[in-house]
């Protein structure tokens, strides 16, 4: 992760502003239940870079399916398991994965497809524990690099 991203990604998560009702409403099509229920206990700031993602990402791939979209606005569901706020997250990716919330927040990942596996596609689940290296992916990745 390139150090731009870090800070493009830095000032745009200091607002706790929730995302607008149009935004949910997108995110309730694409999401089944269970998932918008886990995407709600999301941060808002996590909220709204998720739906920036899927913009971006239905840019990048137009002919995107459900599974695929859904895992554009879950990529960073696992983040939430550490429980950290912006400035814990801030240190922690300056610090590294030390002591057990860095370390959740660092495999946020793999924490993020055992979250989602009971409820969400094979698929999606994949992509958002970075077990798949195809064209989907790469794109995934691009469209998350804000």
């Amino acid at each position: 992760m390139n150090a731009i991203h870090l800070v493009k990604r830095a000032v745009s998560s200091l607002s706790q502003t929730p995302p607008t009702s149009q935004d949910i409403a997108v995110v309730a099509q694409v999401l089944n239940v269970a998932e918008f229920a886990v995407w709600s206990d999301m941060q808002f700031r996590d909220q709204r870079h998720s739906i920036v993602v899927l913009r971006r990402f239905d840019v990048l791939v137009p002919g995107a399916v459900t599974a695929e979209r859904a895992a554009a606005l879950l990529h960073d569901v696992g983040k939430n398991i550490s429980g950290l706020g912006f400035f814990l997250r801030v240190i922690a990716t300056v610090v590294g994965p030390r002591g057990q919330r860095f370390i959740a927040y660092h495999d946020h990942e793999r924490l993020g497809a055992e979250l989602l596996d009971p409820i969400s596609d094979p698929r999606t689940v994949a992509l958002v524990g970075g077990l798949v290296d195809d064209e989907i992916s790469v794109l995934l990745k691009a469209a998350d690099d804000i």
